[in-house]
């Protein structure tokens, strides 16, 4: 009876996957900052990630399962939408904003993320909003404001529309992603997004410009493979968690789960530079990680079951 009942109470690992993708995603700001240092500007740092990360995941999926390469013709706009619709949009987007407003106010917008994923949800996947959701939803944000801090100064009508175009393009790959999931592994998933991604990338970041710096470097071999080292913590090991979190993790949850992101950077802020720990941005952690709890302690979900 006892193995009955753990057969049927599996643990759902898909909440910590997502917080792990998000712990991953939060340590970008050591990698931006070292390859800032050698002078390459943002969207010639997207352009290397996104490359990198496309050969580190057509690779495992060499060698994990050569079939998955096989798409339909059929999906051909799902994966561009994955690709250019939201990792490459997002990103130049958010790196847009970046240059026009605050950095907090940037971040900020990024973070409506949920909200989008929430609503496309209802819309296309007929989730079912709950209290617990909201309130997650609603203390989460609450939260990214009070740890990224908001001054208010300098916001533009442009900047503003970036910032929201990069929380849209940023919360689309949970509803595409899902959509793709349900015909493609994790894995076919993650590399076709990214070889297209890298595809687009290489249009907007001034190849040129980008090799001459590489030329540039005395200590190339020591570049090239902290190049790699950032593809694979900044976006390979965590797109692939987020994606097999997907699995298991209805789109909306996975969206506020991820949150945990700027609490996470905030904490690696002080910890490496020295950063201060104000009292908002204090209470702002606590808020998301009360958010996460709350978000996880509802035990079943009409559609993924144990969530």
């Amino acid at each position: 009876m006892k193995t009955e009942t753990v057969n049927k109470r599996k643990f759902n690992y898909g909440p910590i996957l997502i917080i792990l993708a998000a712990c991953f995603w939060g340590s970008m700001g050591i990698f931006v900052r070292k390859l800032t240092a050698y002078g390459f500007t943002s969207i010639q740092i997207v352009a290397i990630r996104v490359t990198l990360a496309a050969l580190i995941f057509s690779l495992i999926l060499f060698i994990k399962d050569r079939k998955g390469f096989k798409i339909s013709p059929k999906d051909i706009p799902l994966f561009l939408g994955l690709g250019l619709g939201s990792i490459l949009f997002f990103t130049v987007c958010y790196f847009a904003a970046i240059t026009m407003m605050p950095l907090s106010t940037a971040a900020i917008l990024l973070y409506t993320s949920p909200f989008w994923i929430m609503l496309m949800s209802v819309l296309f996947f007929r989730e079912k909003l709950n209290a617990v959701k909201i309130i997650a939803l609603i203390m989460a944000f609450g939260g990214c404001v009070l740890v990224s801090g908001i001054s208010g100064e300098g916001i533009t009508f442009v900047g503003l529309l970036l910032g929201l175009g990069s929380g849209i393009g940023y919360g689309l790959y949970s509803i595409l992603g899902t959509i793709a999931l349900k015909r493609y592994s994790p894995y076919t998933v993650t590399t076709y997004t990214f070889i297209i991604a890298a595809v687009g990338s290489w249009f907007i970041c001034r190849p040129k410009d980008m090799f001459t710096k590489f030329a540039s470097v005395p200590n190339l071999a020591w570049l090239i493979f902290f190049c790699f080292l950032t593809a694979l913590i900044t976006a390979v090991i965590p797109f692939l968690f987020y994606t097999l979190g997907l699995h298991m993790v209805e789109a909306s949850k996975a969206g506020i789960l991820a949150t945990v992101e700027p609490m996470v950077a905030t904490i690696i802020g002080i910890v490496f530079f020295s950063e201060q720990l104000t009292i908002f941005s204090g209470l702002g952690i606590l808020l998301i990680l009360v958010a996460v709890i709350i978000l996880n302690l509802k035990k079943k979900d009409s559609k993924y079951g144990k969530n």
